[in-house]
């Protein structure tokens, strides 16, 4: 395989939304909270069996995010100054030091500020496009951030997770992501697997981020089959279910 093996995991209410609305952000504290008010007595023990079972059968050291988990939808890019480093080396991958583990946050825009590069265990990692503001590049080198630049006009993810394989020897990833850029990668045929924790609570509402969002189905086309490998059911009604991607016999996905 040219990629890693890419593992969804995700916790949704039974309507599938992954957070309260597209305004605030489950970082913060107040939103966190009442997030996790719906959340029966029995969540966060099927949440560490999952982290567990996952470890434990596929060993994963990437974790992928997307930027919308640390800033609103409308963020720019940040306002930096202008660099006079030349643009070929800024578009050409920086990788100052290796890594046991890595955090990935696909941010082509250049929109987080980071304050956090990551410990002796887990580094940041920027996956970047061509088309990411020069001097957002600049600020990542002089803060010794490492970043990979795959794509043109956005990220292509193919290719990022191409250059995770080759360049970090990362069998597998697991996609921490909000719906957009899960989304992304179940139309792009990435997702192999997926852990869904599903809180027996609603919240609704049209646009509000859900397990998969991004681009809707082409019409003529088919869902994307599932097989379920397993599924439990707590004491108080949370499911964790974990599901394969079924592969069509032409190759397809």
């Amino acid at each position: 395989m040219t990629r890693p093996r890419v593992i969804v995991s995700v916790t949704a209410t039974a309507d599938g939304r992954v957070t309260l609305n597209r305004i605030e952000r489950l970082l913060d504290d107040g939103p966190n909270q009442r997030w996790k008010t719906a959340w029966p007595p029995d969540a966060d023990d099927l949440l560490m069996r999952r982290t567990i079972a996952i470890e434990h059968r596929h060993h994963p050291t990437v974790v992928l995010e997307g930027s919308g988990t640390f800033v609103a939808d409308d963020a720019g890019s940040l306002q930096l100054p202008e660099t006079s480093v030349p643009a070929d080396v800024l578009r050409t991958d920086f990788l100052p030091y290796r890594s046991p583990r890595w955090f990935a946050v696909v941010d082509a825009r250049g929109r987080v500020a980071w304050t956090h590069k990551g410990d002796d265990e887990t580094s940041l990692l920027v996956i970047a496009s061509r088309s990411t503001p020069s001097p957002y590049l600049a600020h990542l080198r002089q803060e010794r951030i490492p970043y990979f630049v795959a794509g043109a006009d956005r990220v292509d993810l193919t290719f990022a997770l191409g250059k995770i394989r080759t360049q970090l020897a990362a069998e597998c990833l697991v996609s921490e992501a909000g719906g957009g850029l899960n989304g992304a990668l179940l139309r792009g045929g990435l997702v192999d697997e997926l852990h869904i924790i599903t809180v027996p609570a609603l919240i609704g509402g049209l646009g509000t981020p859900s397990i998969m969002d991004g681009e809707p189905l082409e019409i003529g086309s088919v869902p994307q089959q599932l097989r379920a490998v397993d599924v439990q059911v707590g004491a108080h009604g949370t499911i964790w279910a974990h599901y394969e991607v079924v592969r069509r016999a032409d190759g397809g996905r």
